[in-house]
């Protein structure tokens, strides 16, 4: 038990650092990304490929895949500019399964639908399971809490004071004289480098990747983890992703209380029911658990 509570801590911490990509990109530039795993698995790739087959150390691992998946997030966003709404959306989506099947057809580099296998861990077989699964999910947890830290102070920052902006009107913000091309670049690839980094601390983790695992259910378990938490804060996307793992994982165990059920039956209560708290959430708190705060400015003299 103690182990599959550690590892749920490290998937909700890679979900937290999901949810703040995703934040940069929707909660403060406005533009719609349903592509989030297929930057995940760049950076999942990424830092797999280069740490078992030219032996780079995990740090640099890392550091590669977050700027591999930022320059990706970047052409994207280049090749997307004039795009919005549901068709940005699409857009993107492809994206995502265009690198899914390209991982599953390449076997020359990822291994195909084999994956690949014996990705480094820090001190992996040198300590027990229980020991290893301790020390990343804290590792993980240090990256969230240094992620959204800085992202924090990016977004009260001019930088995201634009983008908050072009979110809420680019015709207005263009007609302000802002680059809004260049705001929505560089929002883009701030957040697809964050979801690239948590794909290669995934890797690391799970030692193992495949394209199996870079499903687009996972995007949805993103989008309603910002939703949830709170579109635009930073801490709502952290207070998201857990109570999603919560929700997801804390629903598996219906099996023991509903043994009169088929498992088929079993698992579509449980979907039933992740359905329904959801909704109840967001029509209570329709703006998030810990929404944005609307900042006004105050026109009257002191």
């Amino acid at each position: 038990m103690d182990n599959y509570l550690l590892a749920m801590a490290a998937f909700a911490g890679l979900y937290a650092l999901m949810a703040l990509g995703l934040n940069v990109i929707f909660g403060l530039a406005g533009m719609v990304n349903l592509g989030l795993v297929g930057f995940f698995a760049i950076g999942a790739y990424g830092s797999a490929l280069l740490t078992t087959k030219l032996h780079w150390p995990m740090v640099a691992g890392w550091a590669a895949a977050l700027v591999l998946s930022a320059a990706a997030g970047g052409l994207v966003a280049v090749i997307t500019a004039r795009l919005k709404g549901d068709y940005l959306a699409i857009v993107t989506l492809g994206f995502a399964e265009v690198i899914r099947l390209a991982a599953s057809n390449e076997i020359w580099l990822t291994g195909g639908t084999d994956g690949i296998s014996a990705i480094p861990g820090p001190w992996r077989g040198q300590v027990t399971p229980l020991q290893f699964n301790l020390i990343f999910a804290s590792l993980i947890w240090l990256v969230v809490g240094v992620v959204a830290l800085l992202l924090g102070r990016l977004s009260s920052a001019p930088f995201g004071r634009v983008p908050r902006a072009i979110r809420e009107d680019d015709m207005v913000a263009a007609v302000a004289g802002k680059p809004v091309l260049r705001f929505k670049v560089q929002a883009f690839a701030v957040g697809a480098g964050v979801l690239g980094l948590a794909g290669a601390l995934y890797g690391h983790y799970n030692a193992y990747i495949a394209p199996d695992g870079f499903q687009p259910l996972i995007t949805i378990y993103i989008v309603l983890a910002l939703t949830i938490g709170g579109t635009g804060t930073m801490r709502g996307a952290v207070l998201g992703a857990i109570l999603v793992v919560c929700l997801t994982e804390g629903t598996r165990f219906l099996g023991t209380a509903l043994a009169a059920l088929q498992p088929v039956q079993v698992a579509a209560v449980r979907e039933a029911l992740i359905g329904v708290v959801l909704i109840l959430v967001l029509h209570l708190r329709p703006q998030g658990l810990l929404p944005e705060r609307t900042r006004i400015l105050s026109l009257e003299p002191p």
